[in-house]
């Protein structure tokens, strides 16, 4: 635009100088144009008409490069952070979601028995803009809030507790698996808010990092140990995503029991479910 103005104005300098002087004008040729330290300079006649333009005031017009066209298919791999997961931890027998019999102290708080987990790498292949097979790597928590005033016992070779006279603000009992899925990945077109729908879903297995108890108490303070206490070493699953834009639903289910065989409640398997982030 000031380009614009400029111009306009010259053109009315020129016109005010003819009117004023039009046999001088008419009987010189004009000057020669000059580019000097990023400066146009124009001088028309004798040099009593002079206008300079600086390169700054001249508009600038970027033209896009389109981007290259995609090649498929595309492998990527690398250090990520996605599929974050926080939801519900459901135990079970069958259809019962009751505490096994026999294993009393593994009653819960339903409310804040939870599971926490995410992919820290990832390898994939893309085959088109709408379908991606990944086999990822990541780490997943399952956290029970114990109901009772128990302490399960490390080092044992069944699952066992003591009960105890001290009442715990917080008694956690926890598991931490090393999670290896294999994701099956459709997504739609994106629509015009740039935004698309996801589905992922395909099988899990896990290998068990360690198991932890957590109490908080007024008479022994925040108190900590590690064991892998009785924990399945390697579970197998099953989990499935359902997104929009960058959030979703998740669900995974895990097909043989929590704890390893003969060292716990028998047919006692674990669902979570709850809010993933990051597709």
């Amino acid at each position: 635009m000031k380009k614009i103005y400029l111009i306009a104005i010259c053109l009315l300098v020129v016109s005010i100088a003819q009117a004023q002087e039009p046999d001088t004008l008419a009987t010189k040729k004009p000057k020669t144009v000059e580019s000097k330290d990023g400066k146009t300079t124009i001088t028309l006649g004798n040099g009593n008409v002079k206008i300079t333009v600086n390169d700054d005031d001249v508009d600038t017009i970027k033209v896009k490069k389109t981007p290259k066209p995609v090649k498929y298919p595309k492998i990527d791999f690398g250090l990520t952070f996605e599929h974050f997961d926080i939801g519900f931890a459901k135990y079970h027998t069958g259809s019962d979601f009751s505490t096994p019999a026999a294993y009393s102290f593994l009653e819960t708080q339903a409310g804040k028995t939870f599971n926490v987990g995410f992919d820290f790498a990832q390898m994939g292949i893309r085959f088109n803009p709408n379908f991606k097979i990944m086999l990822a790597a990541g780490l997943d928590w399952n956290h029970m809030r114990l109901a009772q005033n128990v302490t399960i016992l490390p080092n044992n070779p069944v699952l066992s507790a003591s009960t105890d006279a001290t009442d715990y603000e917080k008694n956690r009992f926890s598991s931490r698996y090393l999670r290896v899925p294999l994701y099956f990945e459709y997504r739609t077109p994106q629509n015009d808010k740039g935004k698309r729908a996801t589905i992922v879903f395909g099988p899990e297995v896990g290998f068990l990092l360690n198991g932890k108890v957590k109490q908080v108490s007024s008479v022994y303070g925040k108190t900590k140990v590690k064991d892998d206490y009785n924990f399945e070493p390697f579970r197998y699953g099953a989990n499935m995503r359902i997104g929009y834009g960058g959030a979703g639903l998740f669900f995974k289910y895990y097909m043989n029991d929590v704890f390893a065989k003969n060292q716990g409640p028998a047919d006692y398997k674990n669902l979570n479910f709850g809010i993933t982030f990051g597709f």
